[in-house]
């Protein structure tokens, strides 16, 4: 597993352009401004890409790197054409399945189950849908945080429209294969649930 997961605090901003079909992110460091992280959709056929500009993106298919700058992956997401619900695949810096999510139905806000690689539930996204945040929930205990504003050095940042930030708990280890997957949901977010 890459250090740079150890961290529990990421800012996330999205590439945005005209005329985009690829979902492309930069982690950063908030403290810094250092970019981390780098999350890529590079792999997008002449189909996927002509539907990303119709109602129908949701249902398109993706594949995304999450790397760091040098470019080793660090976790990669992966999820066929969605008809009804996501169920996206997870796989580590070798390409082996991690785990995955699979897309609640019926729900105010948006949620997923987070599973291990042997399909057990690992915690639940749940969202509210009043507004852009979302937590990792195992049982009564959250294990990490998305928003859009941050409290933080004694000031608030409040991120724009297609930037917002991950706080993962000190209850998850720094080696836990649950910050690739709370990391990878976090992608998924965007794309699965708000696009």
């Amino acid at each position: 597993m890459q250090a740079v997961l150890s961290r529990n605090l990421y800012l996330v901003k999205e590439h945005v352009g005209m005329f985009r079909a690829a979902n492309n992110f930069d982690i950063h460091d908030p403290d810094s401004g250092q970019i981390i992280m780098e999350c890529r959709e590079e792999r997008l056929g002449f189909f996927t890409k002509l539907f990303r500009f119709t109602d129908y993106k949701r249902m398109t298919p993706f594949d995304i790197q999450i790397r760091t700058p040098d470019g080793k992956q660090v976790v990669r997401v992966t999820r066929g054409v969605s008809v009804f619900l996501s169920k996206v695949e997870v796989l580590d810096e070798n390409d082996r399945v991690i785990g995955g999510f699979k897309q609640k139905l019926f729900t105010l806000g948006g949620a997923f189950t987070v599973l291990d690689a042997g399909g057990r539930p690992v915690c639940q996204l749940k969202g509210k849908w009043t507004g852009w945040d979302f937590r990792f929930l195992a049982a009564e205990t959250e294990l990490a945080h998305v928003t859009k504003k941050w409290a933080g050095l004694g000031k608030e940042l409040f991120t724009s429209a297609d930037n917002y930030v991950l706080q993962i708990s000190e209850v998850v280890p720094a080696d836990s294969v649950a910050r690739q997957l709370i990391l990878a949901a976090v992608m998924c977010i965007d794309m699965v649930l708000k696009e």
